[in-house]
C-alpha cells in the first residue's frame, strides 16, 4: 500500500537546492521561536495564557480579559505551528528528492520529534507556574533544536558518503572541545537567567543561588570560550586547516566578542529587557556558529546527480 509520502514523492521531485533552502528555513524558524519564547519571558507574559494545552480553562485562544500578555503568550504558541510547517516542508523535500536523502529525512524527523516535546514541555512550565529549572530545561531543548536543524542544513549541502576528515585528529578534538566550552557557556547562561531578572510573571520563585556568583561563573566560561577560540584561529592557521573551518572560527570569535560586551552591559545595566532579548538572539547564533566549526574539518561524497525525473514540479 502505498502511503501518502511515497506517493507525493512519485509526482515531485525538488532539486538539491531546493532541499537546502527548505534546511534553512527549519533553521531559522528553529532561531526564530528561542527569540519569541525569550519575548514572552521578557514581557512578563509566561502566564498570558493560564493553562495548557488550551489557553484558559474555558477557551483556546485568549480572551479579552487577559490583555496583551495573554495575546504575546498565544502568538508564540502559534509560531510553533509555524517552525512545525517549517520542518515538515523540509522532511518531504528531503524524502522527494531523487535519490531519497534518507539521512536528511531522519534528520528532519528529529527536529520534529524536538519541537513536539519541547511543546510538551512549554506547557509543563505554565502548569508548574514557570518553575525556573523547567523554563531552564525548555530554553535547552529549543537550543537542542538548533542543532539539529544545523546539522540538517549543513548535511544538505554534502553527499551521503562517508565523512572524510580533513583534519589531523588532535584538530578534530580540538573543535569538539570548543563546542564543548560554548555548551557549558549556554547552560549556565540558562541558570542564570533562572536565578537572576525576568521571572516571566510578576512573583515567580527564583534558583535560590547567588546571582552576582552565577554570573561570575558564566563570564569565567565566557572567557574560556574566547580564549579557546582565539587559540583555534592560531592553531588553525598554523597547521593549515581547511579555509571554511577558519572562516567559521573567525565568524565564532567576533560572534563572541560582542555576545560578551553586550552580556557586560546587561549586568552592569541592570538587564534590560531589549538587552537580554538580543543576549537569547545571540547565544542560539553563537551556538549553531560553533557546530558548524568541525563539520567544516571532514568532508562527504558530492550529492549524488538529479535523476531524470522533472525537478521540482508536481506532475499529474
Amino acid at each position: 500500500m502505498t502511503n501518502p509520502f511515497s506517493f507525493l514523492a512519485e509526482r515531485w521531485h525538488p532539486t538539491p537546492q531546493h532541499v537546502r533552502r527548505a534546511a534553512l528555513a527549519a533553521l531559522v524558524m528553529s532561531v526564530v521561536i528561542v527569540v519569541t519564547g525569550g519575548a514572552v519571558r521578557l514581557t512578563d507574559s509566561g502566564l498570558g495564557c493560564t493553562t495548557w494545552p488550551a489557553c484558559t480553562g474555558s477557551s483556546v485562544t485568549p480572551t479579552p480579559e487577559m490583555g496583551v500578555h495573554g495575546v504575546i503568550e498565544f502568538t508564540n504558541r502559534m509560531l510553533t505551528y509555524v517552525l512545525s510547517a517549517a520542518i515538515g516542508w523540509f522532511i518531504l523535500a528531503a524524502r522527494c528528492a531523487k535519490p531519497w536523502r534518507r539521512s536528511l529525512t531522519k534528520l528532519g524527523w528529529a527536529q520534529f520529534w524536538l519541537v513536539f516535546s519541547n511543546a510538551v514541555l512549554g506547557g509543563i512550565t505554565v502548569l508548574t507556574d514557570l518553575n525556573p529549572y523547567v523554563v531552564a530545561l525548555h530554553m535547552v531543548a529549543a537550543l537542542g533544536l538548533v542543532w539539529a536543524a544545523v546539522l540538517g542544513w549543513e548535511r544538505s549541502k554534502e553527499g551521503d558518503g562517508a565523512p572524510h576528515p580533513l583534519a589531523a585528529p588532535g584538530i578534530q578534538r580540538f573543535a569538539q572541545v570548543l563546542v564543548a566550552s560554548i555548551g557549558a557557556l549556554v547552560l549556565v547562561g540558562t541558570l542564570v537567567t533562572g536565578a537572576g531578572h525576568h521571572p516571566g510573571s510578576a512573583g515567580t520563585w527564583r534558583i535560590p543561588v547567588d546571582y552576582d556568583r552565577l554570573a561570575q561563573a558564566h563570564a569565567d566560561l565566557v572567557f574560556l570560550a574566547v580564549g579557546l577560540t582565539l587559540a583555534a584561529l592560531l592553531v588553525f592557521a598554523a597547521v593549515k586547516a581547511p579555509s571554511a573551518a577558519r572562516a567559521r572560527v573567525r565568524e565564532l570569535f567576533v560572534l563572541l566578542l560582542l555576545q560578551g560586551t553586550l552580556g557586560f552591559v546587561q549586568y552592569f545595566t541592570d538587564a534590560p529587557e531589549v538587552m537580554v532579548g538580543l543576549h537569547m538572539l545571540g547565544a542560539a547564533v553563537i551556538w549553531g556558529a560553533a557546530l558548524r566549526v568541525p563539520l567544516a574539518l571532514r568532508t562527504r561524497a558530492g550529492i549524488p546527480a538529479q535523476s531524470a525525473a522533472p525537478s521540482a514540479e508536481l506532475v499529474a
